[in-house]
Formats: C-alpha cells, sequence, structure tokens
C-alpha cells in the first residue's frame, strides 16, 4: 500500500538542473560484493528541501558509484521511516523528532510497531519551523492565525506532524489542510488558504517562489513562544533564521528546528554504505551545490543523532574519522 503512494523522480535529471559538474571517479578499488543494482531514496514533496536535497545525493551515488539511484517523492519523515524500515526503500530521510516516534512505536503510521529495521548514516541540516503568508493578509505572527486555513504540507511530513502540536501547545486553533509544498505555494496565491507553515532546509524553494511573485510575509514565533515550544518537545531546539535568507525578510525570525539524518536499512552491504558516507560527507562542496542547508552535513554533527543505531558502514566511516560511536548506538549486528 505504501508503495502506491510514491512517485518516482530520475535523480540524473536533477544532476542538470544543480548544475553539478560529471568528474571521472574511479571504482576500481571498491568492494561491490552483494551490492543492488539499484537504490531509491526517500523524500518528500516537490517544493521542499528534502526533495532536492535527496535528488542531489542519488545523483551523487549514480555519478561516483556507478549504481542507478533514484530519489522518490514519499509523504516525508513518517513514511520514509516506515519505507525503509519494510525494505520498500534503501535509503531515506528523516527528522529526529518523528524518526523517535516510528523508533520507539508512537508513530502515528504505525502505532506500537518499533521500526528497528532503520540504521542511522548521517547528519544532513536542521529544520526550522516557519509560516508564510501574503502580505495583504496582515498575518503577521503566530498568534495571527487562529481561524485560519492553514496548509502544513503531507500529512505524514514533520511540518504537518508538529504544527498542530504546536498550535495546542501555543492556543491556537486554525484550520488546518494538507498538501505538498508546491501545491500549497499556489494556493496560497489563489487566496484557497491563508497560510502555508511548513518545515524544511532554508530558504524553502516554494516560499521563495511565492515571495518572487507577490508581496509577502514570512514569520515564527516571538521568544516566549520560542522557549515555552522548546520545553515542551525536547526534539526541538531554538533556532535563528538570518536576516536576508528570503528576499522580503529584513530581521531575523526566530523559531524552533529539529536535525535531520539520512538513513538506511539495515541489510545494506556495509561497503556500499561506508562509500555512500565518503560521498556524501568527502564532498560538502558538492552537496552544497546542491541545496546551502548542506554546510551541515558533516561527520562532526554525527552526535545529532541520540538514539538509533548506527549501520556498521557508518561506523567504520565515523571511526576512520576519528569519531567514537557510544556503545548505546551500536546495532546488535555490529561485527567491529
Amino acid at each position: 500500500m505504501l508503495r502506491s503512494t510514491l512517485k518516482t523522480v530520475a535523480a540524473v535529471a536533477s544532476l542538470a538542473v544543480v548544475g553539478l559538474a560529471a568528474a571521472p571517479v574511479s571504482q576500481a578499488a571498491m568492494d561491490k560484493t552483494g551490492w543492488p543494482s539499484s537504490v531509491k531514496v526517500g523524500t518528500a514533496s516537490q517544493g521542499g528541501t528534502y526533495f532536492i536535497y535527496g535528488a542531489g545525493w542519488a545523483g551523487l551515488m549514480q555519478e561516483m558509484l556507478g549504481i542507478g539511484a533514484t530519489a522518490e517523492v514519499t509523504g516525508g519523515p513518517v513514511a520514509n521511516m516506515a519505507l525503509v524500515n519494510a525494505g520498500d526503500l534503501q535509503f531515506g530521510m528523516i527528522t529526529m523528532g518523528p524518526g523517535y516516534d516510528s523508533w520507539t512505536g508512537e508513530s502515528e503510521m504505525a502505532p506500537g510497531v518499533e521500526m528497528r529495521n532503520v540504521r542511522a548514516l548521517f547528519p544532513m541540516y536542521a529544520t526550522p519551523f516557519h509560516a508564510i503568508a501574503m502580505k495583504a493578509s496582515n498575518i503577521n505572527q503566530v498568534s495571527d492565525l487562529n481561524g485560519k486555513r492553514v496548509n502544513v504540507g503531507p500529512r505524514t511530513g514533520t511540518a504537518a506532524t508538529y504544527w498542530g502540536r504546536m498550535f495546542e501547545a501555543l492556543g491556537v486553533k486554525a484550520n488546518l489542510q494538507y498538501g505538498n509544498a508546491s501545491d500549497a505555494a499556489g494556493q496560497l496565491q489563489d487566496n484557497l488558504i491563508d497560510t502555508f507553515a511548513f518545515a524544511a532546509g532554508i530558504p524553502i524553494s516554494a516560499f521563495s517562489e511565492v515571495e518572487a511573485q507577490r508581496p509577502a510575509n514570512i514569520f515564527a514565533f516571538t521568544a516566549e513562544e520560542q522557549e515555552k515550544l522548546t520545553k515542551q518537545f525536547p526534539s526541538m531546539t531554538a533556532f535563528t533564521i538570518p536576516a536576508g535568507t528570503y528576499r522580503s525578510q529584513e530581521a531575523d525570525i526566530l523559531t524552533v528546528s529539529m536535525a535531520n539524518f539520512g538513513i538506511a536499512h539495515k541489510d545494506l552491504p556495509e561497503s556500499l554504505v561506508y562509500e555512500v558516507m565518503k560521498v556524501v560527507l568527502d564532498n560538502n562542496d558538492r552537496m552544497m551545490r546542491i541545496h546551502q542547508s548542506a554546510i551541515d552535513t558533516k561527520p562532526e554533527n554525527w552526535n545529532q543523532n541520540g538514539f538509533m543505531w548506527f549501520h556498521p558502514g557508518a561506523i567504520r566511516y565515523y571511526q576512520e574519522k576519528g569519531f567514537e560511536i557510544p556503545e548505546h548506538l551500536i546495532p546488535p549486528e555490529y561485527q567491529g
């Protein structure tokens, strides 16, 4: 059933979009024993950072490892955990809040199911929560959203999972709607919704597209709201979106964020995952050309994962870089 919700996107096409130049890569020294002929990366809806980042990641694997790789549009982190856990996807992308829920059996998609076939790979970037409204609406802050129509992205995405909880914590009663980022951007300009509230690496392309067409307000939380949310939701941290991140943004925006991580199925060969780690973390300049949020895709940020077992191939990579993975993050199958 989950597989029927997916749409495959050829990742190689994404390389032309982001302007990555192909470079000859020697694959002779790679141990490809047991490698699948092709792999899929679970992303999220088009128009969001996950799709851009994931398509670029898949494209680099295809180019540098000589393995077929495609990005798949999914419902986002909650769906990606379930799809990777089931083996329907080999790789995926998650935010750590929904990831923890799925790991401990608290996911709304599969309550009671502890998704322990998933393994952590590498840190991606922070996902700050923020919203956009048309300037003519006079919506400038979260408290203005009482009774308003608010699209919070795909139903199983991080934004949809947590915006409703945050509204409840802040006493805001909004009319929540769901859909992909590209559709929400169009609905906002057509006055079919009042606000698009999302969570993704900055800048969110759908937000940039909206403000390029018409005057818009981009906003998040007050300092008091920010403090309240970080206390109520342990997986969230305080975050500031710097002024100038968006064309219409003249001042810093206070908000909260969650860390994102790349994930894989536990049965993927150690040698494949090790090479994937090198592709992503040893080529940060290439990753940043895919999306600037990849500035935080660095090995030293491995400790943004505090609960999920790392894949043995990832452990090998981190150890070679001088990082010691604590015992509680070592999987049962590890033979090191």
